[in-house]
């Protein structure tokens, strides 16, 4: 490929984009290289952030601060107490959120930068620990940290070499592997994920069905013995209307499923006689159900693979637990967009 420079003219749309593949591949080789260069700082960085009794605060000046706030949040919804902090604020007063014990987390791609290394007194005198995230171990940053996660020397995307492209690629990348690596020690669960992140896409597909479902006069039931024609009429009037009749014998236990669409056939059919038969005769015996405590993402699953519009959900004893009914689902899904 073409050396492309600053000075270069963009001519054509083949041009352009053969600049912006360049940058992307800059990009990702930058990330290969550091792979080779990760030792066992990370993992001693990780464990320490494992053990930390206190908060990992994170900090960085311009593109590194950016980076470092996103770093903070992916440790915060992993499971540990972590906030971002502007060096700048930080020496004129917000210092005062470290607390002897606490972890801080300094990003800086030189090690030199000045608004950052002039905190390594304030921190010292704090008591906290300080772990370094630099290119340069040999920095002002990088001999005074505790601990250094040395990137190596990182060619930069920007045809310039000035402005922080490939350095803050890695950095992120890095910090990523750092915040997964804490996660994956604490042993962090989808539950746990859930109790950090309700809202959102993520959120809904981890919520459990018992949240969504329809519990108590929103399910219509019936006993095996009762009719068909007994059963629409005891169970008509107003109420929050569902398309299945969930049939339940002793103990509560789901026996079987009797639809809106069951019904239809048996006029389709011509066989209105089973009207007066027992439902358990026309009922679909031992339905698809989803187990309690199940995620919202995998009812979905079982509607759409099984095609279903009503899914029971039982308790360990297949005893009846409530309803997953699509619609309710799709007002979920309304609400978000709504949001």
């Amino acid at each position: 490929m073409a050396t492309v420079t600053a000075e270069t003219p963009i001519g054509s749309e083949a041009e352009a984009l053969a600049f912006a593949r360049g940058v992307l591949r800059i990009e990702a080789e930058a990330i290969g290289r550091v792979v080779d260069r990760l030792d066992g700082a990370l993992v001693r960085a990780a464990e320490w952030i494992h053990q930390c009794p206190g908060s990992v605060v994170v900090t960085g000046m311009g593109k590194a601060g950016l980076v470092g706030q996103k770093l903070a949040a992916t440790l915060a919804s992993t499971g540990t107490l972590s906030f971002p902090l502007h060096p700048a604020d930080a020496v004129h007063g917000d210092l005062g959120r470290i607390r002897e014990g606490d972890l801080v987390l300094a990003l800086s791609q030189s090690g030199e930068t000045e608004e950052v290394t002039r905190l390594i007194p304030a921190i010292r005198r704090l008591e906290a620990g300080l772990i370094a995230l630099t290119s340069r171990p040999t920095s002002t940053l990088g001999r005074q940290a505790d601990l250094c996660i040395a990137l190596g020397p990182i060619e930069e995307a920007c045809p310039l070499g000035l402005a922080p492209s490939a350095s803050t690629t890695v950095m992120m990348a890095v910090g990523d592997a750092l915040a997964l690596l804490v996660s994956r020690m604490r042993g962090f669960r989808p539950e746990d994920f859930l109790r950090y992140h309700p809202g959102g896409s993520l959120g809904r597909k981890l919520t459990r069905v018992e949240e969504v479902m329809r519990t108590g006069p929103h399910v219509r039931t019936a006993p095996p013995d009762e009719t068909v024609r007994e059963v629409f009429v005891r169970l008509g009037g107003a109420r929050r209307r569902s398309g299945a009749v969930l049939v339940v014998g002793e103990e509560g236990r789901l026996l079987g499923i009797f639809t809106d669409s069951d019904l239809a056939r048996l006029f389709e059919q011509r066989r209105e006689a089973m009207l007066d038969r027992p439902i358990a005769e026309a009922m679909t015996s031992d339905p698809i159900v989803v187990a309690s405590g199940a995620s919202i993402a995998e009812a979905v699953e079982l509607l759409r693979s099984r095609k279903l519009s009503e899914l029971p959900v039982v308790d360990p004893g297949h005893r009846l637990a409530g309803l997953v009914d699509i619609t309710d689902l799709i007002g979920l899904e309304a609400d978000a967009l709504e949001r």
